[in-house]
């Protein structure tokens, strides 16, 4: 045929990919064969993928095996006639590309409009089912006045709002990061340390929403780690608040616990160095100077610094008052520590030395009394953590079930109203503002008589000013502080002078709504329509990183979940299903990076290669869920697969072997499942072994040949158009229908069947499928190993498990 370049033999024969690959693109492009339907009458398919962050190195192996897992299901959606939404855009806001615009003097709109048009030119190479009429860019206008509309529903809903705290700030992007952004004590951008610094900040409440992003998690089908992650992350705990008094005050301080059955142990309390107790009773501590100077050293350090498990406990003792034991009535002193945040539950603590390591540590490092509450261990070596019978603690000694005691404590607290059952979470707001410029500005507007002032809708999208120096202050203002035309406004309520925010959105904004505006990404007078809305959401399946299911998959499950409370969606949870990916590994097995030079690009595969043999390697390199590392060896397997594979037609006969068909509709059902579970690389390896089957038997008719290149399709798509046109195959080879299989075809007569004697397998024979249990059961008998290993035994039992074993006792 003409698109075959001959070899040496035929199953050397070379397929012409260059010119096959840049036809099919083109004709795909000019046909819109990928471009969803607004006819609802049709059943939906909405597969999402992350969007990408449009960097300037471009398109990269881990981008491709990202999407190429649900772009192999839409493809298949398509062929069993689905109107599939399968779209992509860019999530471009962000430091890294203001970072290269204050290096190169490069404005930031004119960066990310160049890496766009890279990133879409190596992705359409590659020959993805994008339906590109539905992209979007985060930092267009006309998508981030809808960005900024959402935020603005929230402050009206009261869902928004700043005070001054100590926040995580990266002094090289002179940024403020939220925890989430800091993880480590490092930037997320640049991977600088981190400092503690005192600022306004905005938040969004997402605490408030913690109990509806747990329950949601019931109805969804993620992935268990990915759910397991989730919980982790809001961190739900049930337990009590305690009130202690504190000596010689009026005062009481709260504490949060989930064992307040171990109450009868506190010898101790702890307090954050910042608690505002301190500074109200400043003249009754004695040592206050020794309190600042402990308040300065917790300043240079990290919250996470603070918070590690493993560090030398330090701390003072407030020598001034006390506190009391609520339930023992003893009289316990008061330190300061550096683990304890005022971020964090209450910002005071109350400490089981007993049963609680740091508590422990802290406790013998100070000379604090040690009081066993829990049967079991040995305070003399360490905290004891486990369960036990409760002594030492009144009331209740001799219990032994911790959820009764804590049950009986609670109820004691509330009794006497010293405390009450309460929950808490780990999940803190979201710090939600930049001092940097490349970003959505935020709607606010500062008035001296009326606060803040949201920006008029009609006045929406507030945009960002033309700039030319695009460094943030030293002291972590933000460039458009410096723009008196953008700051200084009028009170959209009374007129006054008044001026605008200057702090602009998180990256982590334009992303934890994107999937909605796909649906409708040029509509003027709506973030989408509902009716469109109505018919496309949910996200039927949604695939990423494992490293966003904490961050970004939260966000944007809680602004949908937000939306939907003021309902401008129609359904609670914006994904039905949520699956992941694993990374691509250099070829040593490493994680790919420059400096390590392990780096594969794939635009250099698709060079060589052909974008055909990258898609096809991508899904056979292992399992699609688990880490794999290239190897160029695979990438040439993979290439001689499709060299025989289109070597297939010149092999077509008016018949062929009767086993090529039986095997095929084995191969029909294999890949149709497989590709629902996400198992590519059994689903390619089956289609190898068919392969193989077809050069063994040396023919196969055009029937068979279409409906295999159908399966391989949504893999090799060029390739495949190319052979279903030369076949005479009407259409596109990605529109027809996907084949079904007869199922009298892929039941086996004969099945292979393990022989048991006494429990260990001693040998296998081959019987009909539909053997009774008395011919398999004679099949093993006569079987030589079987008859010799039963010589001179008696046989007490002989069991047949259909389909399975054969098994005999004998002595």
């Amino acid at each position: 045929m003409n698109f075959l370049q001959k070899g040496s033999a035929l199953s050397e024969m070379k397929y012409d990919f260059k010119n096959i690959e840049a036809k099919w693109q083109q004709r795909w492009e000019e046909e819109g064969i990928f471009h969803a339907s607004d006819d609802y009458s049709k059943k939906k398919f909405y597969a999402l993928v992350e969007f990408p962050y449009p960097s300037g190195a471009g398109m990269h192996v881990g981008h491709v095996k990202a999407y190429s897992g649900l772009e192999v299901i839409s493809r298949k959606r398509r062929m069993e006639g689905y109107n599939v939404l399968f779209p992509l855009g860019f999530d471009a806001f962000g430091l890294p590309t203001e970072n290269y615009a204050i290096k190169t003097g490069i404005h930031p709109r004119r960066v990310t409009d160049m890496n766009i048009e890279k990133f879409t030119s190596q992705m359409k190479r590659v020959g993805f089912s994008f339906d590109w009429t539905k992209t979007i860019d985060t930092t267009d206008e006309d998508y981030y006045k809808w960005t900024q509309w959402i935020f603005l529903k929230m402050f009206e809903s009261g869902l928004v709002f700043r005070d001054k705290t100590l926040v995580n700030y990266c002094p090289h992007c002179k940024v403020v990061l939220s925890n989430e952004d800091s993880q480590g004590g490092k930037c997320d951008i640049c991977h600088s340390d981190i400092v503690q610094r005192s600022k306004d900040v905005w938040y969004l409440r997402i605490t408030e929403y913690a109990d509806k992003l747990l329950e949601g998690l019931e109805h969804v089908d993620y992935l268990p780690n990915i759910k397991t992650q989730q919980k982790n992350w809001i961190g739900k705990s049930r337990g009590a608040f305690v009130n202690f008094e504190i000596s010689g005050t009026d005062e009481r301080l709260k504490i949060y616990t989930t064992r307040p059955d171990t109450l009868f142990g506190v010898t101790f309390m702890v307090i954050a160095p910042e608690h505002p107790l301190l500074d109200k009773y400043k003249g009754k501590i004695t040592n206050f100077a020794d309190i600042e100077a402990y308040r300065e050293e917790c300043a240079k350090k990290t919250e996470f610094e603070r918070t590690q498990l493993v560090k030398d406990k330090t701390g003072v003792k407030v020598e001034g008052f006390t506190a009391q034991n609520p339930i023992s009535g003893s009289e316990i002193p008061v330190y300061i520590s550096d683990y304890v945040m005022m971020g964090y539950g209450t910002g005071a603590i109350m400490a089981v030395p007993a049963h609680d390591e740091r508590d422990y540590d802290f406790a013998r490092k100070f000379g604090i009394n040690i009081i066993e509450v829990i049967k079991g261990g040995n305070i003399e070596e360490g905290a004891y953590t486990g369960e036990g019978e409760m002594v030492n603690s009144g009331f209740l000694n001799g219990y032994t079930n911790k959820k009764d005691s804590i049950e009986r404590m609670i109820a004691h607290l509330e009794e006497k109203g010293i405390g009450e059952a309460g929950v808490q979470y780990k999940m803190k707001d979201w710090a939600f503002n930049r001092q940097r410029y490349w970003g959505e500005p935020i709607p606010i507007v500062h008035c001296p008589h009326c606060g803040m002032v949201s920006v008029p809708y009609e006045e929406l999208p507030l945009k960002l000013p033309e700039i030319e120096n695009f460094e943030p202050g030293e002291g972590g203002e933000s460039p458009l502080a410096k723009i008196d035309s953008f700051v200084n406004c009028k009170c959209p309520k009374c007129g006054a002078d008044a001026h605008r925010e200057t702090d602009t959105m998180p990256q982590w904004a334009g992303s934890s709504w994107y999937f909605l505006r796909y649906i409708d990404p040029h509509n003027t007078e709506c973030f989408a329509d509902p009716e469109k809305l109505k018919y496309w959401m949910p996200v039927d399946w949604y695939n990423g990183g494992m490293e966003h299911v904490t961050r970004h998959l939260i966000y944007s499950r809680f602004w949908y979940k937000f939306l939907y409370d003021i309902g401008e969606v129609p359904v609670d949870e914006p994904y039905a299903k949520r699956t992941a990916q694993g990374l691509i590994l250099g070829p040593d097995g490493e994680k790919m990076s420059k400096s390590k030079g392990n780096v594969v690009d794939p635009n250099d595969v698709v060079d060589k290669y052909g974008a055909d043999v990258l898609r096809t390697y991508i899904l056979f390199m292992g399992d699609y869920g688990v880490a794999a590392p290239w190897s160029e060896n695979g990438v040439r397997g993979c290439k001689r697969f499709l060299d025989r594979v289109a070597a297939m037609s010149d092999m077509v006969k008016n018949s062929a072997d009767s086993g090529v068909d039986t095997l095929l509709h084995k191969t029909v059902k294999k890949v149709t499942s497989d590709i629902e579970e996400m198992k590519f690389n059994t689903a390619i390896a089956a289609m190898m072994t068919f392969v193989n089957k077809v050069y063994d038997a040396g023919a196969i008719t055009s029937d068979e040949l279409k409906m295999f290149v159908k399966i391989l399709c949504p893999f090799a798509p060029h390739l495949c158009e190319e052979m279903w046109h030369e076949l005479g195959g009407s259409g596109f080879a990605s529109l027809a229908e996907w084949p079904t299989y007869d199922e009298s075809k892929v039941v086996d007569s004969e099945i292979e069947i393990a022989v048991q004697i006494c429990g260990k397998v001693r040998a296998a024979v081959v019987i009909a499928a539909d053997a009774s249990a008395d011919d398999a059961i004679a099949a093993a008998r006569a079987n030589e190993k079987i008859a010799a290993a039963l010589d001179g035994k008696n046989i007490i039992k002989e069991i047949y498990v259909p389909g399975r074993i054969v098994n005999i006792v004998a002595k």
